[in-house]
């Protein structure tokens, strides 16, 4: 990530998709199958959460809801999309390795295709997110694995930002596994990830 300017990276994207959103509004498919893990009233946080299809959707799932994003351009869609939907999100807009991280604040952690960053700045990402949750917190993963350079529908072109089993299961070994599951499926979300995918889904609890 030296050297390159994520939020102009990012800020472009969003604004070529014009009134569109880029990746489309509803919220990811493997984020909406966790809904019985999520209670109303729970605290969640959704990082690098772009125009809010994520923290919309979890807010209109009745949980108290925060978003960090870098991109001004997908907050101001995002920020759009919670008014016309009757919730209401925090909306923070900061770079989630310089942001001054909650700890222990949140039931549930989202992080929905969070592989902007390589194996340098990984480490310490996967750190914040342990700390913000809350003792007996959820963390909901999902990422691209080495296979998705294969279909090219979505994600980074670096397969060292990728994920593989191996990687997430040591990365999370110190939380309790639910479920960690790498397969392959269609998305069909927004213009940015549309068709079939090689993708990871990770569920875990932090101890305690």
């Amino acid at each position: 990530m030296a050297g390159i300017d994520q939020e102009q990276v990012w800020s472009a994207r969003y604004d070529a998709a014009g009134e569109e959103y880029l990746f489309g509004t509803a919220p990811n498919a493997f984020l909406q199958r966790q809904a019985e893990r999520l209670k109303p009233g729970l605290s969640a946080l959704s990082v690098a959460d772009g125009e809010g299809r994520n923290s919309v959707w979890l807010a209109e799932e009745g949980l108290a809801v925060t978003a960090v994003e870098i991109s001004p351009v997908a907050l101001h869609k995002a920020r759009r999309l919670a008014v016309s939907r009757h919730v209401t999100v925090d909306f923070i807009q900061a770079d989630l390795l310089r942001w001054d991280w909650p700890v222990a604040a949140f039931d549930v952690v989202a992080a929905i295709f969070i592989q902007f960053v390589g194996p340098a700045e990984r480490d310490a990402l996967f750190a914040r997110l342990k700390d913000a949750l809350k003792p007996g917190g959820l963390l909901l993963l999902q990422g691209y694995t080495p296979k998705q350079l294969e279909y090219g529908t979505g994600g980074p072109s670096a397969v060292e930002n990728l994920y593989t089993e191996e990687l997430l299961r040591h990365a999370f070994g110190d939380f309790e596994l639910l479920e960690l599951r790498s397969h392959e499926a269609l998305l069909e979300e927004g213009s940015a990830h549309r068709g079939m995918s090689a993708v990871i889904d990770l569920v875990a609890r932090k101890p305690g």
